[in-house]
């Protein structure tokens, strides 16, 4: 079982980026998929971006062409690049991550482990 931790969120106006990165425990991190999901002030959480092993990346259209998601295997870090952000990006953001083959399966089961999340607050 990895363990997370994120950093990195902070308070940014709206046009402003952000990077947020998440550290992993665990030889194996590098075979997971991993992911990003955020939790807006009296909403559900929901999925942000995803990227498996390999490199192959999924966004939910929200953040298509502002936000990058990235790995570093050697590291064992996930990356989130938010560029261009807006007040409706406010949010916890959390890293995800699972022992699973594809990005597919990543959005259909909930994730194994989870880190205790970063606050992302965008002003208008």
């Amino acid at each position: 079982q990895v363990q997370l931790v994120e950093s990195g969120g902070g308070l940014v106006q709206a046009g402003g980026s952000l990077r947020l990165s998440c550290a992993a425990s665990g030889r194996r991190f590098s075979s997971y998929v991993a992911g990003w999901f955020r939790q807006a002030p009296g909403k559900e959480r929901e999925f942000v971006a995803a990227i498996s092993g390999s490199g192959g990346t999924f966004y939910t259209d929200s953040v298509k062409g502002r936000f990058t998601i990235s790995r570093d295997n050697a590291k064992n870090t996930v990356s989130l690049q938010m560029n261009v952000l807006k007040p409706e990006d406010t949010a916890v953001y959390y890293c995800a991550a699972d022992d699973v083959q594809t990005i597919q399966v990543f959005l259909r089961k909930k994730p194994s482990a989870w880190g205790q999340g970063t606050r992302v607050t965008v002003s208008s």
